[in-house]
């Protein structure tokens, strides 16, 4: 029997097949219980062109009270930050890979806030 997370990195696996046939660059999402991190990553999978996470110091700032990385306000923050850092790195268009996560409430917020912020996907 598999555990949670060889299920997760499972459904994982698949998606990034899917997203490596489409040629374009991904947005990739892993959540812990205490913060969130956001990364894209070149169409050919070798350079990461920009990151933001929950665990950078001025987010940690931004977010005042320790330990506040795992909300979902948090995410809604992660999502505009990495689309802002996407931008400049000249990327305007993403495949959404959600690592074998439910699309649902943290990585949901940090989409929806990505998709606002200009990334489209």
């Amino acid at each position: 029997m598999l555990t949670k997370k060889e299920q997760r990195l499972r459904r994982a696996r698949q998606t990034r097949v899917r997203i490596a046939n489409q040629n374009i660059a991904r947005l990739t999402v892993f959540r812990s219980n205490l913060h969130i991190y956001a990364s894209v990553i070149s169409e050919d999978g070798e350079r990461v062109l920009a990151s933001a996470s929950t665990a950078e110091k001025e987010v940690r700032a931004e977010l005042a009270s320790p330990g506040k990385g795992g909300s979902v306000d948090a995410a809604t923050l992660i999502g505009k930050r990495i689309a802002e850092k996407a931008k400049a790195a000249g990327v305007e268009k993403v495949a959404f890979d959600r690592s074998g996560f439910a699309y649902h409430g943290r990585v949901k917020a940090l989409a929806e806030a990505a998709r606002e912020a200009g990334l489209q996907f």
